[in-house]
């Protein structure tokens, strides 16, 4: 039976109460396996008027194209690479992105994983269990308060980062090209602005919280990994891709790096016989760092609400222009 409510294609996971609020409104079709089936994908969004996706589901020109009524993209994140957005303006296509709804839960991971790396004696449940004792092997772990932690990208998860790592004493040297020298976010924080080789050079962790754009692509690569400490640990929870991962799984074999946490990887899932197979002090996630029952909630009700109002209220394209620029800066 044809209904006049407009419909949502939701084609990855999103927080059960945010698909319910929608659903009051919208036929919502809610499939989280779409993102790996491409032409049920393309059937559902053949009458659609808004898609919402993660970070896999690739929106190109080619799947608008299928989708003719879709004038409203949710993007349960920050990171847009996986959307065409030049596709998404021709064809007035506007884009929510759930701008700074994930920061906390990032920021707690880098904070958390700093310090595990740092010491350097969480891993051995194993060997503690089965009698063993390393306890002269694991006495000489560094503590996080003193040390300098180099925030590359200084955008709103960057400043958050910032303010937890002054906040266990740690000093932070940030950088990032697009914040004025005189922007008050750096008294804000307690970060000092560096260059980046400066804030590589003095780091005793380095964060990293960019785009995965052209200038970015191995923005840590073997040349500047080479700046490092011996002892300094490495984080990656922004896109795969701005780590060169050959490089990385290098330093850590030969002893030239202290430690590393991957979050995000260049091709995801990360497939067997990486390089970095077998690297020593090496923490891999499967691209979660975002993801906690608090950020999900919040994520979820935020690009809920962005994309009803922009279906029932029909906001100006200038809109649009204003949430892609602001979804691109909070992830720097």
């Amino acid at each position: 039976m044809k209904t006049d409510r407009k419909k949502i294609v939701i084609s990855e996971f999103m927080d059960t109460q945010a698909v319910d609020s929608l659903k009051r409104h919208f036929d919502v079709c809610a499939d989280p396996s779409l993102v790996d089936e491409p032409e049920r994908l393309r059937d559902a969004l053949a009458d659609a008027d808004a898609l919402i996706v993660r970070n896999r589901t690739q929106v190109t020109a080619a799947l608008l194209d299928g989708a003719p009524r879709v004038k409203v993209v949710g993007r349960l994140g920050v990171g847009l690479d996986n959307i065409a957005l030049g596709a998404c303006k021709d064809r007035g296509v506007r884009v929510f992105p759930a701008t700074g709804a994930n920061a906390r839960a990032v920021a707690e991971y880098v904070i958390a994983t700093s310090l595990m790396l740092l010491r350097g004696a969480y891993l051995s449940s194993a060997a503690v269990a089965q009698g063993q004792w390393p306890r002269a092997a694991l006495s000489n772990g560094r503590e996080a308060a003193g040390g300098t932690m180099a925030v590359i990208g200084f955008g709103g998860i960057g400043q958050l980062v910032a303010q937890l790592a002054c906040g266990i004493g740690m000093r932070v040297a940030g950088y990032d090209p697009q914040v004025p020298a005189d922007a008050a976010c750096w008294q804000e924080t307690g970060a000092q602005g560096m260059s980046f080789d400066d804030a590589l050079r003095a780091a005793d962790v380095v964060t990293v919280h960019v785009p995965l754009v052209e200038s970015t692509r191995n923005l840590l690569g073997a040349a500047q990994l080479a700046m490092l400490k011996p002892h300094a640990v490495v984080i990656n929870t922004s896109r795969g891709g701005v780590v060169d991962e050959s490089a990385l799984a290098c330093a850590l074999k030969q002893g030239r790096l202290g430690g590393a946490a991957l979050d995000v990887f260049a091709d995801e899932p990360l497939k067997a016989g990486s390089p970095l197979a077998g690297a020593p002090n090496l923490i891999l996630t499967p691209h979660i760092a975002g993801l906690t029952v608090q950020s999900n909630e919040r994520v979820g009700t935020l690009v809920a609400s962005r994309v009803m109002h922009a279906l029932l209220e029909g906001e100006h394209d200038s809109t649009n222009t204003r949430e892609l620029r602001h979804g691109t800066d909070i992830i720097r």
